[in-house]
């Protein structure tokens, strides 16, 4: 099913953003005001505990105008699934209902509630906002801090070994739609919301979405290095449907040092790892020995 975006016929309307505490230059805040222009009010939403619980809403203020349910680390998908299990009880059926978690609430501490409603194809979807560190607890490794970055909790030499694939764990729940998105493409990364909002059945999208303080760049180049993570082909913007996968983009390559070596994270990578590093992209795009 192929899904345009014409960015010049959003609705104005701000469902996502009317303030909120997050840091200025948020990635997880870009990736919440992007989907809600997709999703529209008739969508709930549910956060496991994370930055995007907490800049979210507190005590009496929220910055969504839908409802919103702040749910303890382990069981945001298990809360949609019961949300759509009482929604489809009263005969609701156009609701939107998505689990929505950092790396902690999907591919860890949460995983357990994510591979539950995968494999029970709720109707829901989930969406992993990717900072690839525990950043509300003050930036301590995940199963998605990529190799050789430096951590609160992993600062001699950094992590040594590799990023989960939670793509290819979702992957082979045999789910119908399973994408990858980053900030950096907001055209590209509504169509898959909105692909996702639209089928039955479960769905999975994995979203890059930075944090300056974590990763050791300025506030207002957020984006920016979630668009040299693409170009430089470490980070694939693909989605599989039905089975079938697609590449939605085909990156510049540029050199994978320039995405690592101006980030704070990585100054205790070697040349020979950033070399690696290289010859992984260029297998993957088919750019070996040029």
């Amino acid at each position: 099913m192929n899904v345009k975006i014409n960015l010049d016929q959003l609705p104005k309307e701000e469902l996502f953003g009317q303030g909120n505490v997050g840091c200025k230059g948020c990635g997880g805040a870009i990736a919440g005001r992007q989907a809600m222009k997709v999703l529209g009010e008739r969508t709930i939403i549910t956060i496991p505990a994370s930055c995007m619980a907490t800049l979210g809403g507190n005590n009496r203020h929220t910055t969504w105008k839908i409802p919103f349910y702040h749910t303890l680390f382990e069981c945001a998908p298990a809360i949609s699934s019961g949300i759509r299990a009482a929604l489809e009880a009263q005969g609701i059926k156009d609701v939107n209902v998505v689990s929505w978690g950092g790396d902690a609430g999907s591919a860890d501490i949460g995983f357990q509630s994510l591979t539950g409603a995968a494999e029970r194809n709720e109707d829901l979807f989930h969406v992993c906002y990717d900072n690839e560190m525990y950043m509300n607890t003050g930036g301590q490794t995940s199963s998605q801090t990529p190799y050789s970055a430096l951590t609160t909790n992993c600062t001699v030499n950094g992590k040594k070994t590799n990023k989960k694939n939670m793509l290819k764990i979702m992957e082979a729940h045999d789910i119908g739609y399973v994408a990858c998105a980053s900030i950096a493409y907001p055209a590209d990364l509504m169509a898959k919301f909105k692909k996702a909002s639209s089928r039955k059945g479960f769905s999975y999208i994995h979203v890059l979405a930075p944090c300056f303080k974590g990763w050791g760049i300025p506030s207002d180049q957020t984006v920016e290095f979630a668009r040299k993570a693409v170009e430089s082909g470490l980070w694939e913007l693909f989605e599989v449907e039905d089975g079938v996968r697609t590449r939605n983009y085909e990156p510049k390559l540029i050199p994978v040092k320039e995405y690592l070596t101006p980030q704070k994270r990585f100054s205790k990578i070697t040349a020979q790892e950033i070399e690696d590093l290289q010859q992984q992209v260029n297998t993957r795009y088919g750019k070996v020995g040029k």
